[in-house]
């Protein structure tokens, strides 16, 4: 039963380490929406152009 017991708390630990970075990197991003989503735009049309 510990054993249990520890490896879930070590997980729920993990995943809220991963949700706490992810969002702490949202907020201190410095892209901007459109100009990212119009590179990526760009790089698919010109994928698929040469596919």
């Amino acid at each position: 039963m510990k054993f249990e017991t520890l490896m879930l708390k070590s997980l729920f630990a993990a995943s809220l380490l991963v949700c706490v970075l992810t969002i702490g990197s949202m907020i201190t991003s410095q892209a901007n929406a459109p100009g990212a989503v119009a590179t990526q735009v760009a790089v698919a049309v010109a994928a698929n152009a040469q596919g």
